[in-house]
C-alpha cells in the first residue's frame, strides 16, 4: 500500500500556478498527486475533430510539463469521472481529493457522485472557489436574495472588492512543489482518445498556460482604447482571452487584480472599466445558473416560455441556412462564416447573429444556443446561455422584446468599411462601403457588372426585415399578458 497521500483534480483550471485546490493540497499534504481526466460523457459526443479538444490536448501537455519540472507529474485517465477518481484515489491510497468548483449543474451532480463514492471508502472530496472572484451566495441583495440585474449586481460586486481585496490574493505552488509527488506524465495522444487533428494550430490559437500570457501580454497596451475598440470586428479590440478563461490556463485572479491596481492608479484609461464590467458580466451569469439552473432549458421569464417558435421544414431551411451563414444579409453571414472556419465569433457579432435568428427567422433561440455550443472554441454553458436569453428577452436584464437589431444598420455602423465582410465573404469584395452592407438593393445588371447574381454568387436574403419585425412583434405580444409584465 502506498503511503497517504492527496490527490489533485483539474478540471478547467489547466494551469500549475496560482491555482487553489494545488495550494490547499500542497499545503495540507506531504504527497501530492495530480490528474486530468478526459470526460468521456462529454467527448463522445463531440465531433471527432474538434478544436476544444485540441485546445485542451495541448495544454493538458504543457501543464504535464510543467508539473515535471517542479517535480511532479500528471496521470492523464481517459474515462467517467465519476468511476476513475474513486479508483485512482484507492490505486495512490489518497486520503483527500481536492478540486475547484464547477458551477454547472451537471458538474455538480457528477461532484456529489465521486463525493459520496469516496465516503464510502472512507475518503474526501474537498472543492474551492477558483475560476470567479465571487460566486453563489457571496454578492446579493440586501434582502439577501440572488440579483437578477445585472447592473446592481456588479455595483455590488465592486463594493465587496473593495471590501475584500484579499479576494484577489493569489494561491502560491511554487514554494510547495517539493511535496509533489515525482513520476512521469502518461498522456494519451489524440488518436487514442479518439480524435483527429483540427485546424486549431492552422489558426495559431495560442494554447496553454503560455499562450494565455502571451494574449494578456498583447492586450495590456490595447486596455486603454478597449471600450471604443470592442464593437468593431474588423480590427483588434477584444482580449481574446475567452478561451483561456474558460479552460482556466490563466487566473481570474491576476486579470481582475491587474486591472484594478491599474485603475487605482488612474491608469488604463476608460477601457480598463469596461472591460471590469465584462468580466464581472461572466460571474453574473455564472451566479444566474447556480441559483436558476432550470434557465438551461427554459426562459429565466416563465412568461417567455409561451411564444410559439417557427416550426416545420420551411424553419428548418431556414435554421440551416443561418447555421450555413447563407442568409443573405452579409453581417450575419460573414460572422457565421467565423464562427464555422474558426470557431471563434467577435462579441457584437454573437448579439447581432443571435438577434437575427431569434427575431428575423422566429426560430427557438435554444436551437441557436445549441448551434453555439458545438461550435465556439470558448463555450460556456452559464455565458452563452446567457447571452442568447438576453439576446430573446427571455432572460435576466435581457434587451426588451421590442429592441430588434437591423442588421443592416449594424453592418453599416461596426463595419463601416465591410473589412470584416470581405474577410469573409471574398465574393462581396467588388462591392463598395455602402453597397456591401445590402447588395439585394443594387438593381440586378450593376451587380452583374460586378459579377455577383444574387442567389448564385450570394443568396437573396431570407426575409425583409421589417416583415420580420412586425411577425416578431405579434410573435411576442404574449409576454403582455400580466403574468408576463
Amino acid at each position: 500500500m502506498p503511503p497517504p497521500s492527496a490527490l489533485v483534480w483539474f478540471r478547467r483550471d489547466l494551469r500549475s500556478f496560482d491555482h487553489a485546490a494545488l495550494s490547499r493540497a500542497l499545503q495540507a499534504h506531504a504527497i501530492v498527486h495530480c490528474v486530468f481526466v478526459y470526460d468521456r460523457t462529454i467527448l463522445d459526443a463531440l465531433p471527432r475533430s474538434d478544436r476544444r479538444v485540441d485546445f485542451i490536448h495541448a495544454s493538458v501537455a504543457e501543464l504535464a510539463a510543467e508539473l515535471e519540472r517542479l517535480g511532479g507529474h500528471l496521470t492523464a485517465l481517459h474515462g467517467d469521472p465519476a468511476v476513475v477518481i474513486p479508483q485512482l484515489a484507492a490505486a495512490l491510497n489518497a486520503t483527500d481529493v481536492y478540486c475547484n468548483h464547477d458551477y454547472e449543474p451537471q458538474a455538480i451532480a457528477r461532484d456529489a457522485t465521486v463525493a459520496a463514492t469516496l465516503a464510502g471508502a472512507g475518503r474526501r472530496l474537498h472543492s474551492f472557489k477558483d475560476q470567479v472572484i465571487f460566486e453563489r451566495d457571496e454578492v446579493l441583495s440586501q434582502a439577501g436574495t440572488p440579483f437578477s440585474v445585472y447592473t446592481p449586481y456588479k455595483n455590488a460586486w465592486l463594493k465587496r472588492l473593495r471590501e475584500e481585496p484579499g479576494a484577489l490574493a493569489p494561491y502560491p505552488v511554487d514554494g510547495l512543489a517539493a511535496r509533489l509527488a515525482p513520476g512521469v506524465s502518461h498522456l494519451p495522444t489524440l488518436a487514442a482518445l479518439g480524435f483527429t487533428p483540427s485546424n486549431l494550430a492552422t489558426l495559431s490559437i495560442p494554447t496553454g498556460m503560455s499562450g494565455a500570457a502571451r494574449l494578456f501580454d498583447d492586450f495590456l497596451p490595447r486596455l486603454a482604447n478597449y471600450g471604443a475598440a470592442r464593437d468593431f470586428p474588423a480590427i483588434k479590440g477584444p482580449s481574446y482571452l475567452s478561451l483561456h478563461l474558460r479552460f482556466g490556463t490563466l487566473a481570474i485572479r491576476h486579470l481582475v487584480r491587474t486591472v484594478w491596481e491599474l485603475m487605482a492608479r488612474g491608469a488604463g484609461g476608460e477601457g480598463a472599466a469596461v472591460w471590469l464590467a465584462e468580466l464581472i458580466w461572466r460571474e453574473f451569469y455564472a451566479m444566474i445558473l447556480y441559483h436558476h439552473p432550470h434557465v438551461i432549458s427554459h426562459a429565466f421569464k416563465p412568461a417567455y416560455d409561451a411564444i410559439v417558435w417557427e416550426t416545420g421544414p420551411q424553419a428548418d431551411a431556414a435554421f440551416e441556412a443561418w447555421c450555413a451563414g447563407h442568409t443573405g444579409y452579409p453581417l450575419v453571414d460573414a460572422a457565421m462564416a467565423q464562427l464555422n472556419q474558426t470557431g471563434y465569433m467577435h462579441n457584437r457579432l454573437r448579439m447581432v447573429t443571435a438577434c437575427f435568428l431569434i427575431k428575423d427567422l422566429g426560430i427557438d433561440w435554444r436551437r441557436g444556443e445549441a448551434y453555439f455550443a458545438l461550435h465556439l472554441n470558448d463555450f460556456d454553458l452559464a455565458s452563452n446561455n446567457g447571452g442568447w436569453q438576453w439576446a430573446s428577452s427571455s432572460g435576466c436584464d435581457a434587451q426588451p422584446y421590442f429592441r430588434i437589431f437591423n442588421p443592416v444598420t449594424q453592418s453599416e455602423k461596426f463595419d463601416p468599411a465591410g473589412r470584416f465582410i470581405r474577410r469573409y465573404l471574398p465574393q462581396l469584395d467588388a462591392l463598395n462601403d455602402k453597397e456591401i452592407h445590402a447588395p439585394w438593393l443594387l438593381p440586378p445588371m450593376l451587380l452583374a457588372q460586378k459579377g455577383i447574381t444574387l442567389g448564385r454568387d450570394y443568396p437573396a436574403p431570407l426575409v425583409r426585415h421589417d416583415a420580420a419585425r412586425e411577425r416578431t412583434l405579434a410573435r411576442y405580444a404574449v409576454v403582455k399578458t400580466p403574468a408576463g409584465r
